[in-house]
């Protein structure tokens, strides 16, 4: 077993057709190692946010669950020669949209004796980034917690796609962010590089209790290993999305030295 190359987000972990198992396992890996933390006075719920979106067709032929099957030819349908009748509509093929039904995981941190959530764990999927239906669900979600005195905790593993909103904008590769309630409307805010390993995070509960730890760096490690990712993960080719040029050729040497890359 290969342990990941990279000293914290492993770039390689961005894919479209391997984060959808990183969310999954993240979200669950948080929740477990919070509830322990958090017990008995809280404790921590899996939640679920569905919607549709619509996919351009470049990414939906990409997909690997989704079979594209050929259009039949109009003698195929109607039979004869395929010359029209005098007179008589002629059918043509047209494209529609793809639309997809999106479910995305999120946690809840709950007082065990009043069930209110005290705390809303998220972390950030493509379509929450991406100008779409995704993000305005998302963002809509984002205002309704930052309304109230529910903390908030936002990890952004994603180089892709537009950063949420706070001001001022950090342009670092990644970013969490960790607003306790009662300090609204200020927030902190964790940015750091793919150069760089990921920090361990206070995940704040009531006003002068003691935050729980979230070392979501240690968290990855473990996921990236019992997941065998070093398996389908080839670095000979370039992550997606491509590094910046200086950071590519950082991570060339970086993979060679590990021996992942010849």
């Amino acid at each position: 077993m290969m342990p990941g190359p990279f000293p914290g987000m492993d770039p390689y972990l961005e894919g479209r057709n391997i984060w959808p198992d990183v969310h999954h396992r993240l979200i669950t890996a948080i929740g477990d190692v919070l509830a322990s933390q958090v017990a008995p006075a809280y404790y921590v719920r899996i939640e679920q946010r569905t919607y549709i979106i619509e996919m351009d067709r470049e990414e939906f032929v990409g997909r690997p669950d989704v079979a594209i099957i050929a259009a039949p030819s109009d003698t195929e349908l109607y039979g004869g020669s395929g010359v029209g009748t005098a007179g008589a509509s002629i059918a043509q093929t047209v494209n529609l949209p793809f639309f997809e039904k999106v479910r995305e995981g999120y946690l809840e941190i709950h007082d065990a004796r009043t069930h209110t959530v005290v705390t809303v764990i998220e972390v950030l999927s493509p379509s929450n980034k991406a100008l779409g239906a995704g993000r305005d669900e998302y963002e809509s979600k984002r205002r309704q917690v930052l309304a109230t005195l529910t903390n908030l905790v936002e990890i952004d593993l994603l180089r892709a796609g537009g950063p949420m909103e706070m001001q001022p904008l950090s342009k670092s590769n990644y970013r969490i962010l960790v607003r306790a309630g009662w300090e609204r409307p200020k927030a902190r805010l964790y940015a750091f590089s793919v150069r760089q390993p990921i920090p361990d995070l206070p995940v704040p509960l009531r006003r002068g209790e003691k935050k729980a730890l979230l070392s979501l760096g240690k968290l990855l490690s473990e996921i990236y290993d019992r997941a065998r990712y070093d398996i389908s993960i080839d670095y000979r080719q370039p992550p997606e999305p491509p590094l910046a040029p200086e950071d590519s050729a950082w991570a060339d040497e970086l993979l060679r030295a590990k021996g992942v890359r010849r």
